[in-house]
């Protein structure tokens, strides 16, 4: 059974750009590990228009910064998570998380529902 995604795009505000949130099967991933106050990837820098952002899952893989608490994560550690391509799985692993914050699980999810949110999400952020 796979994990089902849903990116939404935050209106900016007085101190941040447009920025993302991220459910996985309903639930807040971001917002549950930095806090109230912190806050999520720019959307233009993880959903850039130009071409593929760090969110697009690649067989080779890399780690994308999903969010930081409040007081910056220089200071107690920022969200990331290891975003890779399984074929038709897309899979995130080996998070790396603010000090004292559980670890989420390892979520796979559908390549093609992925694929097709992140189309959503960008088409929304564009417009």
């Amino acid at each position: 059974m796979f994990n089902r995604l849903e990116v939404s795009v935050l209106p900016p505000g007085s101190r941040w750009a447009a920025q993302l949130s991220f459910r996985i099967d309903g639930e807040e991933v971001v917002a549950a590990a930095i806090g109230e106050g912190g806050r999520g990837p720019s959307a233009e820098e993880a959903l850039p228009a130009d071409g593929p952002g760090p969110l697009w899952a690649t067989g080779e893989g890399g780690r994308v910064v999903l969010g930081e608490p409040k007081c910056t994560g220089g200071c107690c550690g920022y969200l990331s998570v290891f975003v890779q391509r399984h074929g038709g799985i897309v899979e995130w692993s080996d998070w790396q998380v603010p000090v004292d914050v559980a670890r989420p699980p390892a979520f796979h999810f559908d390549a093609d529902q992925y694929d097709a949110e992140l189309t959503r999400a960008l088409a929304t952020f564009a417009s």
